[in-house]
């Protein structure tokens, strides 16, 4: 009897690890490991992750670069929305999730496979990105989760795999470190609590420019995109945002620690860094400031929010986020330029910018200063219209304030 074809979203962790070697040997699966790599595996990680899927037992194992498709899917809308959950958080593995179960779904109809698996558990959200995105995508795939629907724990899934001949070096860390290209999500005992922070030494990037007391920094941004850093253009946006990674981390920027309502109801509670999204997006936000209306930023921000709670909450596949990426693209048409930013040491000073639609630069006034298009009179006038309103308020109702 021909085996059934199962394809694993695969990461070489303990979880996924177990369900190789169990969809194959308990369940007599054909197992077939996908790493989908949205910018977290360097190459030689990829290949020591392929090593160890066939090891555990997969007939064939993929790693799928979706780099810069993550990028264009999902990246360049949270900087054209300034996607910041709670105003703190990029949203980084949410979004990531939801591009690696596209890519495992898709290679998954590819090979004609008739189920597909994740070792998500069932106290996070990743188990709904998954599930979600393979419901919608796939419906009448099967969708198997042997770590969720056995309640396993460490313990077991580790003597599993070397009862079956198989041993790897699963000490559990200290601190749990979730890498990708839009931040580092950083787990640990003292996210657990809501009163204790992670220790300076939990990051993975120290400050290497203690000796140091700033540096400036350029970003330019053509339509709302990322395109150059420090006079350097880049063809790849991918590129640019490792660069400005890369400058942001030497001075230890972008720590801060998320508190989230997660999409199963509790609340969670995430470490985290990341130096070039938050430097990206908040030097687009400045850049947005000098080149766009007030509605324009008023809608935006409304959407921005929307469009990052339906990232977060698996709605990627929304018909209404494509609606909500035509405006936010639409919106970036002016927004070129250069910010500039001076980093210090876990911190920066975003400096001004330079800009060829700069709305300051007009020939209707100086804040604060002269104005140019109107008369003094004009502004009385405009000011006691703008007033009717309340004061046939307080007359009609004869309220002191």
């Amino acid at each position: 009897m021909e085996r059934k074809k199962v394809v694993l979203a695969f990461s070489g962790g303990l979880d996924t690890s177990f369900c190789a070697m169990y969809l194959s040997k308990d369940k007599g699966y054909d197992v077939y490991t996908a790493l989908a790599n949205t910018g977290g595996f360097t190459e030689e990680e990829c290949r020591a992750i392929e090593e160890r899927a066939y090891q555990l037992g997969a007939v064939k194992h993929v790693t799928i670069n979706i780099e810069e498709e993550y990028y264009k899917k999902s990246i360049k809308y949270m900087v054209y929305g300034n996607v910041l959950r709670n105003g703190t958080y990029p949203i980084s593995v949410s979004s990531e999730r939801i591009f690696q179960a596209l890519a495992t779904i898709n290679y998954a109809k590819e090979i004609g496979a008739e189920a597909v698996a994740h070792g998500s558990t069932g106290a996070g959200n990743d188990q709904v990105r998954f599930d979600l995105t393979f419901e919608v995508l796939a419906h009448g795939i099967e969708i198997i989760t042997p770590t969720r629907d056995m309640n396993l724990s460490r313990e077991y899934e580790i003597n599993y795999l070397k009862e079956h001949g198989y041993e790897a070096d699963f000490v559990k860390m200290e601190y749990s470190i979730n890498k990708g290209l839009w931040g580092t999500s950083v787990g640990g005992k003292e996210t657990l609590h809501s009163n204790q922070t992670l220790p300076d030494t939990a990051y993975p990037s120290q400050l290497e420019a203690e000796d140091e007391v700033e540096e400036d920094i350029f970003i330019d941004f053509v339509k709302g995109e990322i395109v150059g850093v420090n006079g350097e253009m880049f063809d790849s946006k991918v590129d640019a945002i490792r660069k400005v990674e890369e400058l942001g981390s030497r001075w230890a920027i972008g720590r801060d620690m998320h508190v989230g309502d997660t999409i199963i109801g509790i609340k969670g509670r995430v470490g985290f860094e990341a130096a070039g999204p938050l430097l990206i997006i908040n030097a687009h936000k400045m850049l947005e400031k000098h080149t766009l209306t007030k509605w324009q930023q008023y809608w935006k921000e409304q959407l921005g929010t929307w469009y990052g709670m339906f990232l977060h909450e698996a709605q990627y596949l929304e018909p209404v986020m494509r609606d909500m990426e035509a405006f936010l693209e639409n919106s970036q048409r002016n927004v070129t330029g250069r910010v500039i930013i001076t980093l210090r040491p876990y911190t920066y000073t975003l400096v001004g910018v330079e800009s060829d639609h700069d709305l300051m630069k007009s020939d209707f006034g100086v804040y604060g200063e002269e104005q140019k298009a109107w008369t003094a009179d004009d502004v009385k006038g405009f000011t006691r219209i703008l007033g009717n309103q309340m004061k046939i308020y307080y007359n009609v109702n004869k309220e002191e304030q």
